[in-house]
């Protein structure tokens, strides 16, 4: 059975953005072990709450480890220390008894802090639909999803299509670049014949837009793969590379 720990919890926060932000401090006490990140400030707001004072503000949805909603910066860290894992799946049990916690927001300029832990990353949704649709031709047969692929190629769009625009990539980037999450997107169409359609303009378009709101170059220090709760690898963004150029030499 896990053993309960306390700890000092500094926590980041500011009241929207354009306002000065600055970390306070809080005393936790007796948190199980098997308590998850999320969960711990969830009963640290149930206390702020109780003695009148504003709860800490900050992003979750399915607290599985898929929306990563949950951009939380913990000890240095996006998600916190765990490996391949987002905040929602980080445990108190890797912390220690009389430790002290910092816990930030995502630091980039392409997302700017809504108020405490929250930041708008509505850049990515931007990205996105930059690249626009998929169309193909089925005909009548044979289905679609019969298109004959190769086991290796399959394996290689999804391991890129597990990227859940979360942002640790950018957040562990000194750069602020965005190159591994929209290598992500480009390079799981690039590889099915369902995305070979499309492939030159949203290639060219996602990068036009990447640029266009603000994120940094890759300078190919692998902070982004290291970081990412999804293990997504930095071959993709040799891909978007070689992607871009084609379509750019086509012009």
């Amino acid at each position: 059975m896990d053993k309960n720990i306390s700890f000092n919890l500094k926590v980041w926060r500011q009241r929207g953005p354009k306002e000065k932000g600055a970390f306070e401090t809080y005393q936790m006490k007796d948190i199980p072990g098997d308590t998850s990140f999320l969960e711990m400030l969830d009963i640290l707001n149930e206390q702020l709450v109780n003695e009148g004072k504003e709860p800490i503000v900050f992003d979750h949805d399915c607290r599985e480890g898929i929306c990563g909603m949950c951009s939380l910066y913990v000890n240095g860290h996006p998600h916190g220390p765990a490996t391949g894992a987002t905040t929602c799946q980080l445990y108190m049990r890797r912390f220690k008894d009389g430790d002290t916690i910092t816990v930030e927001p995502w630091r980039s300029a392409a997302f700017p802090v809504i108020r405490d832990l929250m930041v708008d990353r509505t850049a990515f949704d931007k990205i996105q639909q930059a690249g626009g649709f998929v169309s193909i031709n089925t005909g009548g047969i044979p289905d679609a999803n019969a298109i004959p692929i190769g086991k290796d190629i399959a394996e290689e769009a999804m391991d890129a299509a597990a990227c859940i625009g979360c942002g640790a990539c950018v957040a562990a980037c000194k750069n602020g670049s965005a190159m591994l999450f929209v290598s992500a997107k480009v390079s799981q169409f690039a590889l099915l014949p369902q995305g070979k359609v499309e492939a030159a303009r949203r290639a060219k378009a996602m990068v036009a837009k990447m640029d266009e709101l603000g994120f940094g170059n890759c300078t190919n220090t692998r902070a982004c793969e290291a970081e990412c709760p999804k293990c997504v690898s930095i071959s993709n963004i040799a891909r978007l590379n070689r992607e871009f150029i084609k379509a750019k030499l086509a012009d």
